[in-house]
């Protein structure tokens, strides 16, 4: 069958609208929904379902986190919009300490079968407080799932998966690819946790990443190609917890390279997690020492310029690699020792 062509938005918001109409277990709760969302994440959704179903709250994090996780344990299936990632954290007792926690407390007789939808990341001109990305926090957390898809196909897919789930959902959506556009397929399969994608082949290093930073990823492994003749092989992770050791290991055994790339904070990042995994695993076989390109330990600033500082771009990316595979973009020249590769994953 024909697939359609959506943004980001419209596919997210496709996919609730239709287990909306298939489970009347699943509600919404957020501020300004009924409106749209800032987004339009919900546009036109109260016409369809009515206010029972697509809730305005005040504003108030805590409290909407706490009602849904009570919500959840008697049966329903929430979904709390916090309209920026940052206003989360003033639900961090609810998400880490309840939500998290009840079903190891009760013995699997408590479930929270909850989806936290957080926009994530920056948003040109939003400044500290509302460009924030914290998958590195709830990835931390001992049950609760992360989530961040890149593509409008992903965000339907990874949300199905989310909203039919028992598990506490910490689903973070990139602000900056809502209105990217991409082909969804008419009957969309939910996508399971815990399972990457190469999204791009290639032989002379693996690039791991996800959100936003997968599209500069790609931007950067095509300059490097038709400039440099480097080859590298992308992996959008999709999941960041559970994310997907064995397609990371099973690429970087054969390319023998790996940089991670994402746009949050380096310091104590997700990425530190995979690069270690990495070196524990595959260090006597690696040509390069692991590398990662994120943001710096700042908060993000408002104008133009600063914001750019902190912004993962391809330019340093290529950068990167560049060093790592001795070439020197400036003057191309083909790289020695290239890795075969015939396999698939």
């Amino acid at each position: 069958m024909m697939g359609v062509t959506m943004t980001v938005v419209e596919a997210a918001r496709s996919a609730l609208q239709n287990e909306m109409r298939q489970n009347p277990d699943i509600w919404v709760l957020g501020e300004d929904i009924r409106h749209g969302g800032v987004f339009g994440q919900y546009k036109g959704l109260v016409d369809e379902f009515g206010p029972d179903r697509i809730v305005d709250t005040p504003i108030a994090e805590a409290t909407m986190v706490g009602a849904a996780v009570g919500a959840a344990l008697l049966g329903t299936r929430p979904v709390v919009e916090t309209r920026f990632s940052d206003f989360a954290l003033s639900a961090i007792d609810e998400i880490v300490n309840q939500a998290a926690k009840i079903r190891y407390m009760f013995g699997g007789q408590g479930r929270v079968p909850l989806v936290v939808r957080m926009p994530s990341g920056l948003r040109r001109g939003s400044a500290a407080q509302h460009s924030q990305s914290f998958e590195a926090w709830f990835a931390h957390v001992p049950g609760l799932v992360v989530t961040a898809p890149a593509t409008p196909s992903d965000a339907t897919g990874l949300l199905l998966t989310a909203l039919r789930g028992e598990d506490p959902v910490m689903h973070l959506e990139a602000k900056e690819l809502w209105n990217i556009s991409g082909e969804v397929a008419a009957e969309v399969a939910p996508i399971p946790f815990g399972v990457g994608k190469v999204v791009r082949s290639g032989t002379d290093l693996t690039v791991v990443t996800w959100g936003v930073a997968l599209h500069e990823a790609v931007r950067a492994a095509q300059e490097l190609e038709d400039r440099c003749g480097v080859s590298a092989e992308i992996i959008d992770l999709r999941t960041l917890w559970p994310w997907d050791k064995q397609l990371v290991l099973w690429s970087v055994a054969r390319t023998r390279r790996i940089v991670v790339v994402h746009e949050s904070v380096r310091d104590v990042g997700l990425g530190a997690e995979i690069a270690a995994t990495v070196a524990e695993e595959l260090h006597q076989t690696l040509r390069a020492p692991v590398r990662r390109v994120a943001s710096p330990r700042i908060p993000v600033g408002y104008s133009a310029p600063l914001e750019d500082v902190y912004r993962v771009q391809a330019s340093k990316i290529i950068q990167t690699v560049a060093s790592m595979v001795g070439v020197d973009v400036a003057h191309p020249a083909r790289m020695p020792g290239r890795v075969a590769v015939s396999d698939q994953y």
